[in-house]
């Protein structure tokens, strides 16, 4: 069932509604802003048509109240053109996203897979050390320390070279020893962009990097080697 809308002409003609069984109304409309705006003008325009001449009703609760519905329908408005913006930035990340294919990027991140080939990274220093040493270590507990030698503050890129080390293909954490007194410093690891994926249920896209795995698309700090 829809309401007719008044405008001052129409105060001196009935009200009629049309009704159409073939549609049934939408709850959602029916609670939105507009409606209940409209509904509210209907109640008012019979009130004032049905008022005692003698004792006119005030005008100024009517004002305020149409204030508000102009408030609510303000704030629906908003949250419309919000949920459209979403829904750009994510179109907008996915066209980002896919063309990382083939590229290299860099993860931060301690967790790698090695396969065939040397997996690179990079060391994040935040102060200059004496001795900068990696220490990988397998599923199996089993470590393998590569002195990188004294460095300043700033990045150091390093290489794990399976057959250089004697490592076998498999799982493998990586972290820093520096100089005694100083935190561990930040690790990124390289690898190549194979598949991007968008979850289903929304979110951040996917990233699935070569030796690193799949990673969301925000803890890629670099582009490029």
């Amino acid at each position: 069932m829809s309401i007719a809308q008044f405008t001052a002409l129409d105060t001196d003609t009935p009200t009629t509604t049309q009704s159409n069984p073939g549609i049934a109304a939408n709850p959602q409309d029916m609670n939105s802003a507009s409606s209940l705006q409209n509904e509210f003008i209907t109640l008012m325009v019979a009130q004032i048509q049905n008022q005692d001449p003698l004792n006119p009703l005030d005008g100024t609760e009517y004002v305020s109240q149409l204030a508000q519905f102009s408030q609510v329908q303000s704030t629906e408005n908003m949250s419309m053109l919000m949920q459209n913006s979403m829904v750009l930035l994510d179109n907008m990340q996915v066209l980002s996203t896919a063309g990382l294919v083939g590229q290299t990027v860099y993860v931060s991140g301690n967790e790698f897979e090695l396969a065939e080939g040397t997996q690179k990274g990079r060391i994040e220093l935040e102060h200059p050390s004496n001795q900068v040493t990696l220490v990988v270590e397998d599923e199996f507990g089993q470590k393998t320390k590569v002195p990188l030698g004294a460095h300043p503050a700033g990045d150091v890129d390093f290489n794990i070279d399976p057959e250089e080390l004697g490592l076998k293909p498999g799982n493998y954490t990586v972290s820093v020893e520096v100089q005694e007194g100083q935190a561990s410093p930040n690790l990124l690891l390289a690898g190549e962009v194979q598949q991007v994926r968008i979850p289903s249920t929304g979110g951040a896209a996917m990233v699935n990097v070569a030796g690193v795995g799949s990673v969301p698309f925000y803890k890629i700090s670099q582009f490029g080697a």
